[in-house]
């Protein structure tokens, strides 16, 4: 089994920075790819960005990708996301997730975090 803990959300102002964090920890060596999802109030959960875990190779939406950037640090099993110039519509509950397979963008992972909340004040 693996076990998600994000980390590094909160309230911050628009134009504002914030890393999240997620630790990874279990059975990860068999871990393909690590993903960032999030779902505003009222919405369905999105696709944000995805990187593989061997190799780097990331993909990241065309409207995200200026303000919003994932890696991993494979020897501290850690996802991050790196977000810049925050909006109010970038707050959302933030999930990050890994899987043993290839979902592309579909709203799917095999393993998923609880979730922090990101909130965006004007």
């Amino acid at each position: 089994q693996v076990q998600l803990v994000e980390s590094g959300g909160g309230l911050v102002q628009a134009g504002g920075s914030l890393r999240l964090s997620c630790a990874v920890s279990g059975r990860t060596s068999r871990i393909r790819t690590m993903t960032w999802f999030r779902q505003p109030p009222g919405k369905e959960r999105e696709f944000v960005a995805t990187i593989t875990r061997i190799g780097g190779n990331s993909y990241d939406i065309d409207s995200l990708k200026d303000r919003f950037t994932i890696s991993r640090d494979n020897a501290k099993d850690t996802l991050y996301l790196q977000m810049r110039r925050l909006m109010t519509q970038d707050t959302a509950v933030y999930y990050c997730a890994v899987s043993e397979n290839y979902y592309g963008t579909n709203i799917h992972a095999d393993y998923w975090g609880q979730g922090t909340q990101v909130t965006v004040s004007s």
